[in-house]
């Protein structure tokens, strides 16, 4: 039977936007699917207009979609909290160019009702660029680097003192203490560390990390001539007897004069610093280190053709994953106090020498007519790249972090024995797949030394604790992803964002870390990302829904009322537009148990029965990704695209395949070395719910999608060939051994070890498949999908003898598009492409 959705045109109520409907038929006008085939209920989530206006005459065009987006907004950016909890800050693009200002809102009368924004004046950027600031033990004081430079602010006076005025770019402030005492300030400049004290105001080097090898002293002549040299010649002899005299004076005075720095660490020829972490307590650095290697072959350039000078420019980039580049770090303690420098060895890890890759390399060895013998070797492991992946707790008594291994299989959160020298490991995650690089949260509490990480063991991204010497204890629990964390003063709350009342809706919770309990703190459907005020009494909230862009909300923490609304950067010309409003439905999957969620946006009268409907089927990028949400699209001029479609009298579908983000670990790593094959099969599925429920027309489908979707569009068009008749591939992946190697090696592992699971999810392998028209748009200084997998693509297309494609170039656009024009001829043709075959 049909589902009978509403319509586009028509407005939903507000409260449609947060709630799933459960009921077959709830009154509103919407339906459960009932296929006899599949006994799945789709849950629908319908969108809200942007705005309640007679639009019904205007006319969506591609001139005014694909123009500077400017037309319709410039939202807030990088926002937060002033001192005081009751001022806020934001970014807002100029109209017009890319400068961005600094604005202040102060929230009236304590509320959030029509405050007036002001520009920050230049001048003044240095009160108050403090978003990133730290925090003195007592909470009286915050330390923050602004434009190279260190500035300390007194949150009880507001003064503001001003600590280095150069051209040197010092960083990463931070407080030191003694006895509890906030004492000192501590930056870096390089990879020097220094010491300033709050009182005296000396400025003291605590240590200066080199990346070579320790000084030996005046070298000794070698070589027969030189030792003849120095033997017959009295004054070469006298030359070197006077260099002995200088260094070991320079040597003496050093040891003997204390107002002397002398405190060089040396970590050897060749290698580079990765990480250095200072101890709050200034008695201890965490460092890491690996090989100077070049990052990139002479060959790893990309033409740029149009230049300034008219000269062509080999753009330096990346390396692919096919060059294979082990990487590993080695990890240093470094005791400022002794002077001691100390290896810390991996092997207290659990599953440090593990072949993970065992049962992979044996595949790819059979098929090779070969036999794999497994061996226990010791991993590549390394700091993982995450945001402050070593952090120490306040009292700099104890240090955590959290390791990788090269092979993505394994993620470590690690403490350090200070007596023993050794690591000590408080939680290993394990995934055959591979780990996830985001859900990688961790820190201390405050009053105790108690860890809190994120971890996706139970399948989905949850919340933990654990003491040092105890066992770890789960705070959250459900089908539902548990994100960007703040941990109260008191220890007693954990704040988080997640989306468990609906996978496309993100709430802000937060969770009692003793007894577990969870209290939503917002209710606004939609998307929402939080920061918690600094008295803890309030979230500034960004809030958007499907057909609105983000603005700022302010949310009273002790109060019942509603979020308020506080900024208003929308244009009217944007709300008064006819968009389409799309439901977000579960699509069943003839797969796997759980359904594909996916925007449906219908025409009026979609389910006319005198005709069939057209449609388009639009793939998202990056793969993990969540594009099926109820908030404001990153994919916005795709969302007014589709619009026009649905205006024009197109169905439009837009599906969280597998591998999508924000549906669980399983999800995610279900295109585990076959990528390409259990997202087509979800494309599918959506075609024929699309056929059943939309009243579609099976042979008037396309297809579209750009970076990941245009390498879904070729897999869909070259392995289900009968499926859509025609499709567009934008910036298009066609063999993954030329991608990146911190992507694709999650995915598919390494060309080396995995060759099997490279040729089976590369489009270029598949490239005979071709039937039917393809249009393929292509970026030239695209420095993440090369222009390269494009120009090999076409060429295979062409040893093939197909006829029915066309390759659309744009010489000045990276991966990205950056100008109008090149965005509106690449729709133009993906238009014509639609309006053509379908």
């Amino acid at each position: 039977m049909k589902i009978q959705l509403i319509a586009a045109a028509v407005s939903f109520s507000l409260a449609s936007c947060a709630s799933i409907n459960n009921d077959a038929n709830n009154g509103s006008g919407t339906s459960r699917v009932n296929n006899a085939n599949v006994q799945v209920f789709a849950k629908e989530v319908s969108a809200k207009p942007a705005a309640n206006i007679s639009n019904g005459d205007k006319v969506i065009t591609l001139e005014k979609i694909m123009a500077d987006p400017d037309w319709f907004g410039r939202a807030p950016e990088s926002w937060y909290w002033g001192d005081d909890s009751n001022t806020i800050y934001y970014k807002q693009k100029r109209e017009g160019n890319p400068l961005r200002d600094l604005y202040r809102q102060t929230l009236s009368n304590g509320d959030a009702k029509n405050p007036a924004a002001q520009a920050v004046t230049l001048a003044e950027l240095h009160r108050v660029s403090d978003r990133f600031a730290q925090l003195s033990q007592d909470g009286s004081k915050e330390v923050y680097a602004f434009d190279g430079n260190i500035f300390v602010k007194d949150l009880s006076s507001g003064q503001i003192t001003q600590l280095t005025k150069s051209s040197a770019n010092e960083s990463n402030p931070q407080f030191l203490t003694t006895n509890s005492k906030t004492t000192a300030v501590a930056y870096r400049i390089g990879n020097t560390f220094y010491r300033h004290d709050l009182a005296s105001n000396l400025v003291t080097e605590i240590a200066s990390l080199k990346a070579s090898g320790e000084p030996k002293g005046v070298s000794k002549p070698k070589s027969y001539l030189a030792k003849e040299q120095h033997q017959l010649i009295d004054y070469v002899a006298l030359q070197q007897r006077n260099k002995e005299l200088r260094y070991e004076r320079n040597q003496a005075l050093k040891a003997e004069n204390t107002t002397i720095a002398n405190h060089h660490f040396y970590f050897g020829d060749d290698v580079k610093i990765v990480h250095a972490s200072l101890s709050p307590a200034g008695d201890k650095i965490v460092v890491s280190v690996t090989k100077d290697t070049p990052l990139r072959a002479k060959t790893d350039i990309m033409p740029n053709y149009v230049t300034s000078s008219g000269d062509i420019d080999p753009v330096k980039v990346r390396r692919r994953v096919a060059d294979n580049r082990k990487y590993s770090e080695k990890l240093y303690l470094v005791d400022l106090h002794d002077g001691s420098k100390t290896e810390l060895s991996y092997e207290s890890l659990p599953g440090f020498d593990q072949d993970v890759l065992a049962e992979v390399r044996k595949e790819n060895h059979a098929r090779k007519g070969e036999r794999y013998q497994s061996e226990k070797q010791a991993r590549n492991i390394h700091v993982m790249q995450t945001w402050t992946p070593i952090q120490w707790h306040n009292n700099g008594k104890q240090v955590a972090l959290l390791l990788e291994a090269w092979d993505n299989k394994d993620r470590w959160l690690t403490t350090i024995d200070f007596e023993q020298k050794t690591l000590v490991n408080q939680h290993r995650l394990h995934d055959d797949a591979w780990i996830n690089y985001t859900f990688n949260e961790f820190g201390w509490f405050n009053g105790s030394e108690r860890l809190y990480y994120l971890s996706e063991e139970s399948g989905y991204s949850q919340l933990y604790q654990k003491p040092l010497n105890g066992k770890a204890q789960q705070l959250t629990q459900g089908k539902f992803e548990v994100s960007d964390l703040t941990l109260t003063r008191d220890d007693s709350k954990v704040v988080f964002k997640a989306n468990k009342k609906h996978p496309g809706i993100y709430e802000i919770y937060q969770v009692n870390t003793e007894n577990g309990e969870l209290t939503a703190l917002t209710d606004l459907g939609g998307m929402n990302d939080y920061q918690l005020s600094p008295d803890e009494s309030k979230l500034l909230v960004e809030h958007s829904t499907v057909t609105m862009p983000p603005e700022l909300y302010v949310k009273n923490l002790q109060s019942t009322e509603p979020s308020t609304r506080v900024t208003y950067t929308v244009s009217d010309e944007f709300l008064a537009m006819p968009w389409s409003a799309p439901n977000v439905v579960a699509i069943p999957s003839s797969h796997q148990s759980e359904p594909i969620y996916s925007k449906v946006y219908l025409p009026k009268n979609f389910d006319a029965s005198d005709k069939k409907n057209r449609a388009v089927m639009f793939s998202h990028g990056a793969g993990y990704l969540q594009n099926s949400h109820l908030g404001w699209s990153g994919y916005f001029r795709e969302y007014m695209f589709h619009s026009m479609l649905v205006q024009q009298g197109y169905v439009v579908i837009d599906m969280d395949y597998r591998a999508s983000k924000g549906y669980g670990r399983d999800w995610r790593t279900a295109i585990y070395r076959h990528m390409g094959e259990p997202e087509v099969q979800d494309m599918l599925d959506g075609v024929n719910w699309l056929v059943e429920n939309a009243n579609v027309d099976a042979k008037r489908i396309g297809t579209y999608g750009g970076s990941y979707g245009g390498f879904l569009t070729l897999m869909a068009l070259f392995k289900e060939p009968e499926v859509f008749q025609s499709g567009s591939a934008l910036r298009l992946v066609s063999d993954w051994a030329y991608y990146n190697h911190g992507y694709t090696s999650n995915i598919l592992n390494t060309p080396e070890d995995d060759a099997i699971a490279y040729e089976r999810s590369s489009p270029i392998y598949f490239a005979e498949g071709l039937n039917k028209p393809l249009l393929i748009n292509a970026p030239m200084i695209d420095d993440n999908v090369f222009f390269q997998d494009t120009v090999r693509l076409v060429q295979r297309l062409i040893e093939l003898e197909k006829q029915d494609f066309e390759t659309a170039i744009y010489p000045v656009e990276p991966h990205g598009f950056v100008q109008p024009s090149s965005w509106l001829n690449e729709y133009r043709r993906i238009y014509k492409l639609f309006e053509e075959t379908l």
